[in-house]
């Protein structure tokens, strides 16, 4: 199958294997964010909490902190602030989930133009991230 060069190339962060272990292994996923901040499934993970707990500006700081940090890690990847992020490559969910959570603290808070921003940036990286996280 031939690319079509017109468009970027898919960005697949690379695997955080201690982080994604201890999260794995049931630690306390503040304490993950404390040893590996530049991990967004740990605070994509704390945001999902607060969310389920009702605690939407919790939430919304804790996802706002995820997806800066990945949006740190796709660039350090070679992302240029879009294209594909494919939501089947497992590193890639920490960042999407983050970006998820964002836009459902953000609307909970009433805040329409964050929401429609953070559910149209899954959207463009990957319309499974939106089935995936409850947006569709």
């Amino acid at each position: 199958m031939t690319r079509n060069l017109l468009e970027p190339p898919e960005t697949l962060l690379p695997e955080n294997e201690a982080a994604q272990g201890e999260l794995a292994a049931g630690t306390d996923p503040a304490e993950v964010a404390a040893h590996h901040p530049t991990f967004s499934a740990a605070w994509a993970a704390l945001a999902e909490a607060a969310l389920d707990a009702d605690e939407h500006i919790a939430a919304y700081a804790y996802a706002r902190t995820g997806y800066h940090r990945g949006l740190d890690a796709l660039r350090k990847a070679g992302w240029k602030g879009f294209g594909p992020v494919p939501w089947r490559h497992a590193p890639n969910q920490g960042v999407l989930r983050s970006i998820a959570a964002l836009a459902k603290a953000a609307r909970a808070i009433g805040e329409a133009d964050e929401f429609d921003r953070c559910r149209q940036l899954l959207a463009d990286s990957d319309p499974a991230s939106l089935d995936a996280t409850g947006l569709a």
